[in-house]
């Protein structure tokens, strides 16, 4: 069967060159009316595209025209028909960021890496975490803290010297961004269904963002994150080349 193939792509000429040799080789249909969609670009971009097709039933096959390319696949132009027939499908589900500003405003976010708090001036950070409405760290002073999922683990999460995380793992990484106090906190992992609370401790002295998948919300008081089980993200890797084995070989490099 002919798989009828959405192709997305981001604005460097490197991918827009790629989509329009792809969509002559393969022809092109709207999202909306695709059995794939082939989203050309970097990590960046694919997450995006993942943020912007969740409502569509169509999985998302990445090929990399950027950097990185960890949730992307090798590109090639040709046998692609098969390339798709033949792919592994990996469904993960996103974190749901409720943050509060100083105003009261309430932001909602969805974000399928992590959910990050940053520093906004030049003190550090202070911030009091609850787990499931326990109150678990008094204070942690720190750049900043992250909450990442298993697909989001390689990312910020691992440059922050977090864990990787496999696919499958029902846990969630909560890790600290240059922590001062406790100096030698390591982080911690939590059960996927946790919800987890970071309150910010003088807000007005020490102001802290937060930020989804590059969805940023300023002078935030609180954030609230948990998995959000009722979306799923379907995407596609050529076999062998799954988001279980790349996390897996990316801890041996």
């Amino acid at each position: 069967m002919t798989l009828k193939i959405a192709f997305l792509a981001s604005d460097t000429a490197t991918a827009q060159s790629a989509r329009g040799t792809l969509v002559t080789r393969y022809g092109n249909v709207e999202a909306g009316d695709a059995d794939v969609i082939v989203a050309l670009g970097g990590d960046g971009f694919m997450l995006s595209v993942l943020h912007g097709t969740q409502d569509l039933p169509a999985p998302v096959y990445g090929m990399n025209r950027g950097t990185i390319g960890f949730l992307m696949n090798e590109y090639s132009e040709s046998d692609l028909q098969d390339r798709l027939s033949d792919a592994v499908e990996e469904v993960i589900n996103p974190l749901s960021m409720q943050a509060k500003d100083r105003s009261g405003k309430i932001h909602r976010e969805l974000a399928i890496n992590e959910v990050s708090l940053l520093r906004a001036g030049p003190q550090a950070a202070k911030l009091r975490i609850y787990i499931d409405g326990r109150l678990r760290m008094q204070e942690l002073v720190c750049d900043g803290a992250l909450l990442a999922t298993p697909a989001g683990s390689t990312a910020y999460n691992y440059s922050a010297h977090g864990p990787i995380l496999p696919i499958g793992a029902d846990v969630l990484a909560l890790t600290a961004m240059a922590a001062f106090r406790p100096r030698r906190w390591r982080g911690a992992l939590v059960p996927k269904p946790a919800k987890v609370r970071f309150e910010v401790i003088e807000p007005g002295k020490r102001p802290v963002m937060a930020d989804a998948d590059g969805r940023s919300v300023k002078d935030v008081v609180s954030v609230d994150i948990q998995s959000e089980p009722s979306i799923s993200h379907r995407i596609l890797f050529d076999p062998g080349h799954g988001l279980e084995e790349r996390l897996i070989r990316e801890q041996f490099v």
